[in-house]
């Protein structure tokens, strides 16, 4: 297959489902404003580019509708058999306007749950992009319900999850002194976050809750991995707070890294305000980690209050703290959480057999397409 995908080509997830396809020896290409560094070999890349200059929020909107013909132009250069969308807002239209068919479109999270109420062109796009593809995947069940809400007949939609590579992420990644290089003793128990430092993902809670936690067991340290606009507010809020101490702000954690920092960590937290399935939550859980996250929807599936983790209300920090100490102090219960964790992921959300599904999505559409086609043409 000659797959063609367009969308945030920045992140981890994206790098992961293509790299799975040009592994298998498929033809794969990125049309992406922002393409980062992990992708296989066999991977081209076609980056967007504005000559406008970055004035918000003008700039976007007009560099969406220079992106449409740079989307045409390369997409009737690509030829390909099949194209994917990832995220709806802004890439579900470009792909839209190229007026290639067949088109899947991913549903991430946000994309759904938030944008559309953000302006009256979010809503827009998204209705647009919703009902012109030939098939949308949600990557988490509760999508799925905000999807049909547009009209769009459950027919047309597939829950696939992002998964998680379980051989990866594994509680034997465990290494002694991981964290030395971030002055973290081996004999201190590491609470630790992933989600980017953006609102949407209230890193601010976390930070509130770590002098409670520090009360209790003052021996704890922190890792809040990840980049975003909210740093600086978070390092400052940490010192007025007399915490900064316990605390490393590593920013994006490598990929080569991360599965031995996550095994490595005694308990998981992501107190993130919207999502659709995590994946930093699945990597924790496949890792062995007891998990502390916010009762929203897309956790719920996943962390069953009391059983293998903790949900706790959003932005209360206060009730965050109690759950992390407990975990801390109870380390049966710990290992026990890590354990049924690590035990869910293998049945539920094994990395390849969830990207084996899409393979079979898009070789239907193909196949589908073809059939259209010879008889359009016979006819």
């Amino acid at each position: 297959m000659r797959i063609c995908y367009i969308t945030d080509g920045s992140g981890v997830d994206t790098q992961n489902w293509l790299n799975y396809f040009a592994l298998k020896g498929h033809e794969i290409h990125l049309i992406s404003p922002k393409v980062g560094k992990g992708y296989a070999e066999g991977v081209q890349l076609h980056p967007l580019t504005s000559i406008l200059p970055k004035i918000w929020p003008i700039t976007k909107y007009l560099s969406g509708l220079l992106w449409i013909f740079q989307v045409r132009r390369l997409v009737d250069k690509i030829k390909p058999d099949i194209i994917d969308v990832h995220y709806i807002t802004i890439y579900g239209y470009l792909a839209v306007a190229s007026g290639f068919h067949p088109l899947v479109l991913g549903v991430w999270g946000s994309d759904i749950l938030v944008d559309p109420d953000q302006n009256i062109f979010y809503k827009f796009f998204t209705r647009q992009a919703l009902r012109r593809a030939d098939r949308i995947i949600c990557v988490s069940p509760e999508l799925n319900e905000e999807v049909t809400k547009y009209g769009i007949s459950p027919k047309l939609i597939d829950i696939v999850l992002i998964g998680t590579d379980t051989q990866e992420f594994s509680p034997n990644q465990k290494k002694v002194n991981v964290f030395e290089n971030l002055g973290i003793s081996a004999s201190c128990p590491v609470v630790i976050s992933i989600r980017s430092l953006w609102p949407i993902y209230d890193i601010e809670t976390l930070v509130r809750a770590i002098p409670l936690v520090l009360k209790e067991t003052p021996e704890a340290r922190f890792i809040i991995g990840g980049q975003g606009e909210q740093r600086s507010y978070l390092e400052k809020l940490a010192k007025d707070l007399g915490i900064f101490e316990a605390i490393r702000f590593p920013g994006w954690i490598p990929g080569d890294d991360l599965p031995a920092y996550l095994a490595s960590s005694e308990v998981y937290v992501s107190t993130s305000l919207s999502d659709g399935t995590s994946t930093s939550l699945l990597e924790a859980m496949a890792s062995g980690l007891a998990s502390v996250v916010t009762d929203i929807p897309a956790n719920r599936p996943w962390v069953v209050d009391g059983q293998n983790g903790f949900l706790f209300p959003e932005k209360n920090h206060e009730t965050l703290a109690a759950k992390i100490v407990y975990l801390l102090k109870n380390t049966d219960l710990r290992n026990k959480f890590g354990q049924a964790n690590r035990q869910t992921i293998q049945e539920k959300a094994e990395y390849r057999k969830e990207m084996a599904k899409v393979e079979k999505i898009y070789l239907g559409l193909i196949a589908k397409a073809g059939v259209e086609t010879l008889s359009n043409n016979i006819s």
